[in-house]
């Protein structure tokens, strides 16, 4: 008997472990039972991307602009960034539940290079024309670097709002990733660790008992007072958070992570103009008071890539997108009208 339960003891042990540190399949979400007023695209490998329109239609738009949501976000998330005058200026505006968010099918091989296709594709499918614009927030903002890496002729512009900085991208002097990584919460930065070395470890990470999952998750996370009064004031039916999650952690929160702090795709400091002719324009825009992610770095960012318009926010937080709407109509003014700083 002793024998036996040594013999099976570790084959226990393994599937404890296995159970543990492997994801749960998402969660069914079948576009096939969204209702059919609710927009959405097949695309060519056959995932289907749930999207929502604002501003004008697009047989009138001046500019056809494509959104792409932050962590933990959504198509509904774009209503927090539009000023009130998204419609004297013209614009279509359209945001799409990113895959393995909402109600978008997941992508399990999922990139900046993917997105940046499926984002083509969605313009492609929705008739935006050869030239579009993009805005990102936060995560988001992160992945437009991919449609300036990836589909850089299809822009007519882009604006990245406090975009998301891997640490590990390697055009940043060491000293200054140092001191900006060692600001960030401990347990955040376990997260990028785990992110970078073990990816495989991520969803155990942040389902574990032992130590505190990532801030943002679990919303413990470091916002400035400016911050805090904008997200008092957010409508929580806009921000949907049972909706963002229904398919499960991984294949959005998680996955984002993996994808975002893991090893770099590329490097962002190693591109070039993407608008060398003139023909487009990039914004970057970023408070100084953002907690979450370091003003220091991306001013060096924009000074290694000089071909940005580098928009520093002296009373501002994280969360600038979905506060005044004076600072709302300066970014899409900018972006629009190839103003620069």
């Amino acid at each position: 008997m002793k024998r036996v339960v040594l013999l099976a003891l570790p084959v226990v042990l393994l599937s404890l472990i296995y159970r543990a540190i492997v994801p749960p399949p998402p969660r069914s979400c079948s576009t096939a039972g969204v209702p059919s007023q609710t927009p959405k695209i097949k695309l060519r490998d056959g995932r289907n991307l749930v999207y929502k329109e604002y501003g004008v239609p697009k047989n009138i738009a001046k500019y056809n602009v494509i959104y792409v949501h932050s962590f933990g976000g959504s198509k509904f998330e774009a209503s927090l960034i539009i000023p009130q005058a998204i419609e004297e200026l013209g614009v279509y505006f359209v945001s799409f539940d990113r895959p393995g968010y909402g109600k978008s099918d997941p992508h399990p091989k999922r990139s900046f290079k993917s997105l940046a296709l499926d984002i083509e594709e969605v313009a492609d499918q929705l008739e935006l024309g050869n030239k579009f614009y993009v805005i990102g927030f936060a995560m988001g903002a992160h992945f437009v670097w991919g449609c300036l890496k990836y589909i850089p002729h299809r822009l007519a512009g882009a604006a990245l709002l406090a975009p998301a900085i891997n640490y590990w991208w390697p055009g940043f002097p060491s000293n200054l990733t140092k001191e900006a990584y060692d600001k960030q919460l401990i347990r955040d930065q376990w997260v990028y660790k785990v992110a970078y070395y073990a990816p495989w470890l991520m969803y155990w990470w942040n389902t574990q008992q032992y130590f505190p999952g990532f801030s943002v998750i679990t919303g413990e996370f470091k916002l400035s007072q400016k911050d805090l009064k904008i997200a008092y004031s957010l409508d929580e039916m806009q921000l949907q958070q049972a909706y963002v999650t229904q398919q499960g952690e991984f294949e959005s929160l998680h996955r984002d992570l993996i994808i975002g702090f893991g090893k770099p795709e590329f490097d962002p400091m190693d591109m070039k103009n993407p608008f060398y002719n003139n023909d487009g324009n990039i914004h970057l825009w970023h408070g100084v008071e953002d907690g979450i992610v370091s003003v220091k770095l991306q001013n060096y960012i924009a000074k290694k890539n000089p071909w940005i318009n580098y928009h520093e926010l002296q009373d501002a937080g994280h969360l600038f997108p979905c506060g005044d709407d004076s600072i709302k109509y300066d970014i899409w003014k900018a972006l629009l009208n190839h103003e620069k700083k």
